[in-house]
């Protein structure tokens, strides 16, 4: 979180408040065998008030008429296909404030707060900020948007193409 620059430390401004936290932990067993202990800092998003703290929210996702066309074409074509979970911290349009978190308190500054600078799990507007940077990710890197479905993006190459598919 400190290597990506998710938040800063600062007074909390008379007008705000600041959102609330915690950790959640996970046990993962790989394919391996070995297991891995996992721990993700959420916010308290529930808290969040329309108008406040966000104005819109929305978590698109690829319809179901593309995935079935693309898995298809990979079939009959015998084409490589792969999947991958992917998370964007997407840059925040509103000033949020958070308590600083359970393990990441600075001692003498106990009193400030995290102002967010990108989003976290859990924030109402989370999953808009996250399309906002993969959808300009995808257009500076040559792809195009279907005029159908906003979240089915592809790329023609020389002599291939790249098709991906938002599953939000």
């Amino acid at each position: 979180m400190n290597k990506n620059r998710t938040w800063e430390l600062t007074e909390l401004p008379i007008s705000k408040k600041a959102l609330l936290n915690k950790w959640v932990y996970r046990i993962k067993k790989e394919p391996d065998g070995n297991t891995k202990y996992k721990a993700q800092l959420v916010v308290k998003g529930f808290s969040q008030k329309e108008g406040i703290d966000y104005n819109e929210i929305f978590s698109p996702v690829v319809k179901l008429t593309p995935i079935r066309v693309v898995l298809s074409f990979v079939t009959i074509e015998n084409l490589h296909l792969e999947q991958m979970d992917v998370f964007l911290h997407g840059v925040l349009e509103k000033d949020l404030y958070m308590r600083q978190p359970k393990g990441y308190v600075v001692l003498g500054d106990e009193h400030m707060v995290c102002r967010l600078k990108k989003s976290l799990y859990r924030l109402k507007q989370a999953p808009k900020q996250w399309y906002i940077k993969f959808d300009t990710f995808m257009y500076n890197n040559g792809f195009h948007k279907s005029d159908k479905d906003r979240c089915c993006y592809f790329k023609k190459f020389f002599d291939s193409y790249c098709v991906t598919l938002v599953c939000g």
